[in-house]
Parts: structure tokens; C-alpha cells; sequence
């Protein structure tokens, strides 16, 4: 592994449900994290729907800032890493309220250093999943790998069919 590169999540669509689910879904290649944060002060009762679901089981897309479902695990040359970290200060600055981009920085780059250690021992391409939960002590946050479907050993499991009400 070369000093100028570093493990990431990279988010990848594997069908359109997200494009469906998420009013902003995030875009195939991003670099993502994890993206939990944005429930830090969530009533649990209080999430429904897309709400849920976002918290439940997705990621964080560092340009848009939309949602995915799945990621696979990637490469990133440090500079693109560094304008991630950049892009999601200025996300917390934005729309969190960090009181600037210097105090919002390093709790971006701790970000990805987390999003980095989840793909530490993974393969490149190795698709990951994230599933959360409220617990007692706060939230509790799993990464599991998935197989792709092309090496699985059964045929599609389901297909969207679009609504015929949508304009």
C-alpha cells in the first residue's frame, strides 16, 4: 500500500432503490463515511420512513451528501481523501453549525479515519453494509461484507418496477 494512498468507502449502486428511497441518494464512486452523526440527536420515536431508513442502514456520501445503502471498499490518492475531509467540514459548518472550517476539520478527518478503519482488512471491492440501532449507551453502529450478487449462487432476488403515478 503506497504512504500516498488510503483505504476508503466508495459508494456503489448495484440497482436504482436508492434513487428511489432517498430524496438526495448519494452518487456511484463517492467517498463516503459511515455518516451517523446526523442522527447525534435523533428521537428514536420520533424517525420514521426515509428517516428510518437512513439511520438504519446507510452511508454518507462526501459530495452530495445523500444517502447509499452500500459501499465497497476502495483506494483514494490522499489529495482526494484531504478534499473529502475539506468538503465534509464545510457540511458541518453548513448544516451543524461547527462555529468554522479549522475547528470543523479534524472532526472530519476523524470521520474518514473511522470510514478508513472499517475497510481496513477488506479486499478492494469488497462490498460493505452498515446497520444501526438505538441501544441504551447510544448508537449502535455494525459494518458487515456482503458477497457480490455476481458471485452468488441464486438468481435476482427482486426487481423494481416503476410506479406508473410518477411524472
Amino acid at each position: 500500500m503506497s504512504a500516498r494512498t488510503r483505504n476508503v468507502l466508495r459508494v456503489i449502486r448495484l440497482d436504482e432503490s436508492d434513487a428511489h428511497i432517498f430524496e438526495t441518494p448519494a452518487g456511484p464512486g463517492e467517498i463516503a463515511a459511515p455518516g451517523g452523526f446526523a442522527f447525534a440527536d435523533a428521537d428514536p420515536a420520533a424517525l420514521s420512513g426515509r428517516d428510518l431508513i437512513a439511520f438504519g442502514q446507510t452511508f454518507l456520501g462526501l459530495e452530495s451528501f445523500g444517502r447509499a445503502t452500500l459501499v465497497q471498499a476502495a483506494r483514494a490518492d490522499a489529495a482526494e481523501v484531504e478534499a473529502a475531509a475539506r468538503a465534509l467540514a464545510r457540511h458541518f459548518v453548513d448544516r451543524y453549525g461547527a462555529p468554522d472550517l479549522e475547528s470543523a476539520l479534524p472532526v472530519a478527518r476523524d470521520e474518514l479515519a473511522y470510514a478508513e478503519s472499517l475497510c481496513a482488512d477488506a479486499e478492494p471491492g469488497q462490498l460493505l453494509a452498515i446497520e444501526r440501532e438505538f441501544g441504551e449507551d447510544g448508537v449502535i453502529e455494525r459494518v458487515r461484507a456482503i458477497k457480490r450478487p455476481d458471485a452468488m449462487d441464486h438468481g435476482r432476488v427482486w426487481t423494481l418496477i416503476p410506479d406508473e403515478n410518477e411524472g
